[in-house]
């Protein structure tokens, strides 16, 4: 049985900020829509295809999903929307992962700032090339990061993966 797991990370697309909206109800800013098909080429091109998403219950996450959905070609993976996401310290988060089904390899997982940043830098105990420094440094909207490591999601621990992807894919300006 392979027991190699693989958490994408994905932080939300650039939102807006409109006068009146509240913050869980906050949709993509014309940034955000441009970046977030951008993500899903992304994850298409690499092929971290997820056999599951939890996606947070925001408007900017579930968005930033429906337009990265589009792009991966085929049926969309079954999509988890998770209350507990938004606004979500690390334990939280941690939890969130714990609980995912053993039959599940890569699991994407739609976050918020910080605490995806934290998720990522906790879990990651290395990292190749530059990944954790720029990860430590900045993630930012529509940021994307790969976590691999050998185990199960029930006993993943601070330090037990490798940070093996830290990219921001970004949709091309409108001339």
């Amino acid at each position: 049985m392979n027991s190699l797991r693989r958490l994408v990370v994905l932080r939300h697309a650039k939102s807006a900020w409109p006068p009146d909206v509240a913050d869980h109800e906050r949709p993509l800013a014309p940034r955000g829509r441009r970046d977030a098909p951008a993500a899903g080429r992304w994850l298409s091109n690499a092929d971290w295809l997820p056999d599951l998403v939890l996606c947070s219950t925001s408007r900017r996450t579930r968005e930033t999903w429906d337009l990265a959905a589009a792009k991966l070609g085929g049926t969309p993976p079954p999509t988890r929307y998770e209350p507990s996401l938004y606004n979500a310290a690390l334990p939280d988060l941690l939890a969130a992962v714990r609980e995912v089904a053993p039959h599940v390899h890569t699991l994407l997982l739609f976050g918020h700032s910080p605490s995806v940043q934290d998720l990522i830098l906790t879990l990651a105990g290395e990292g190749l090339d530059d990944t954790l420094p720029r990860t430590r440094e900045k993630f930012p909207t529509s940021a994307i990061a790969v976590l691999t490591w050998d185990g199960t999601w029930q006993d993943v621990e601070p330090g037990a993966a490798l940070l093996t992807e830290m990219v921001v894919p970004r949709g091309k300006k409108k001339s």
